[in-house]
């Protein structure tokens, strides 16, 4: 019997458990690019300026949530979610440009993101680019093999838009 270290043989089954589950390992997603997920739990527990952030999206004070998630984006730069929320902050803003990049960061960091898509084809419509609000329904149908309120809602924003319709 052969010893991988002092004292510890190495045994058939012991190799094969431990190759199993490095290739198991291998195989997992990163977790920036595991299944979409619109808050990973606790996120925002960890972070008291994203917790302000969030609180003040639900209160629709766009100037505090910019501020707010902006500050939690500096220490926490591969967060998809956070730029997700600026994104949305600053397209309630009125500011599309800023909206954009930030959706764009989040759909970098992960871009089967269904939040980001949604709210960046709303953008789309609101900027009067329905293919650009087409091609992230595309992404959704994609991503969301069971119906998911994203795709549905970008679809119900596509459906009722009309150009220059204000909204």
């Amino acid at each position: 019997m052969r010893r991988c270290a002092p004292g510890r043989p190495v045994t058939l089954r012991r190799a094969i458990a431990v190759a199993a589950w490095l290739g198991a390992a291998a195989l997992a997603p990163p977790a920036a690019h595991a299944d979409p997920t619109d808050d990973e739990p606790g996120a925002a527990a960890l972070d008291p300026d994203y917790a302000a952030g969030k609180r003040a999206i639900d209160a629709k004070d766009w100037r505090a949530a910019v501020k707010a998630l902006a500050s939690a984006a500096l220490r926490d730069t591969r967060n998809a979610d956070i730029q997700n929320y600026l994104g949305y902050a600053h397209r309630h803003l009125g500011d599309l440009a800023r909206a954009f990049a930030h959706y764009e960061r989040a759909l970098k960091l992960n871009p089967r993101h269904r939040g980001a898509h949604e709210y960046a084809g709303e953008a789309a419509l609101l900027a009067g680019d329905l293919p650009r609000a087409q091609q992230h329904l595309e992404a959704l149908k994609n991503i969301c093999v069971l119906p998911c309120e994203e795709y549905d809602d970008l679809k119900a924003a596509i459906d009722a838009y009309r150009p220059g319709k204000a909204r």
